[in-house]
């Protein structure tokens, strides 16, 4: 039976639930939405780890940020979530976009803490020209008219219009986690690890753990071609095209979790 918690962190206290049995494996989600995204692969993959499921600062049933904070920032929370836990060992971290950039921060920082990292729709590379206006702008109608100005735009670029229309269930799950989310802790949020993101290239080398750098096949804002280029500055990393032209339409599929678990069962652990 799935438990649940708050844990109180230098980014804000974080809602955390735990779930499944087996090795500990750390789950963070994209950027505007939250834990519940996992919901479609949660069975499956609780099915073969303890899956410990945090929301974001600023997400979720999490608290508002107290400032601006950085991945660093957001990969010691992570060190502390599992203390409170009391984990101990290495975990397999699997992120989706901002959770994938946590992943590669705590790989890179503490690769004695990672056993193994799975990255979905992760940009390594500092937010292009382009991108920084349309979020620029989803920041300031936000801060004006409030969520439901922007969640219907949002999710058709998470989603892909065609999912967006031909999944409805989809479509909720990520506009509702959105509008429900703490406002200001949001465009904090927004700030600090999307207009404010380092590149992050500089970490990879530092991967020890196995990688694997999956985005869909029609992800405009993080290609085939990027996670293959990423992923061979990495020791042990490796690339795999998924369906879906946003950057949470994987997590939809249910196809996913063969390749998250296919991962974990070849890696070894």
């Amino acid at each position: 039976m799935a438990t649940a918690s708050t844990v109180r962190t230098r980014v804000g206290p974080l809602h955390v639930e735990v779930d499944g049995d087996g090795p500990p494996a750390v789950l963070w989600h994209s950027l505007f939405v939250d834990s519940t995204t996992w919901a479609r692969l949660r069975p499956a993959l609780a099915a073969r780890r303890t899956l410990i499921l945090v929301d974001g600062p600023g997400h979720g049933h999490s608290g508002r940020p107290p400032g601006p904070f950085t991945m660093s920032d957001c990969a010691d929370a992570a060190a502390e979530v599992l203390a409170s836990l009391a984990v101990t060992g290495p975990v397999d971290w699997l992120g989706n976009a901002w959770g994938g950039h946590v992943g590669v921060t705590f790989a890179a920082e503490r690769p004695e803490a990672c056993r193994s990292l799975l990255t979905i729709a992760t940009p390594i590379h500092a937010l292009p020209a382009s991108d920084r206006r349309s979020v620029r702008l989803a920041y300031v109608l936000h801060r004006l008219a409030g969520p439901r100005a922007v969640a219907g735009p949002l999710t058709d670029a998470l989603l892909g219009r065609a999912l967006r229309r031909a999944d409805l269930a989809a479509a909720t799950a990520a506009s509702s986690s959105f509008i429900r989310a703490d406002r200001r802790g949001m465009r904090q949020a927004i700030r600090s690890i999307s207009l404010d993101r380092a590149d992050a290239t500089a970490l990879l080398p530092a991967i020890k753990a196995p990688t694997l750098m999956a985005t869909g096949a029609d992800d405009a804002m993080c290609t085939p071609a990027d996670t293959a280029t990423w992923a061979a500055q990495v020791q042990s990393g490796h690339h795999v095209v998924l369906s879906g032209a946003g950057h949470l339409a994987p997590l939809f599929d249910p196809r996913t979790s063969t390749v998250i678990t296919d991962f974990w069962q070849q890696t070894g652990r």
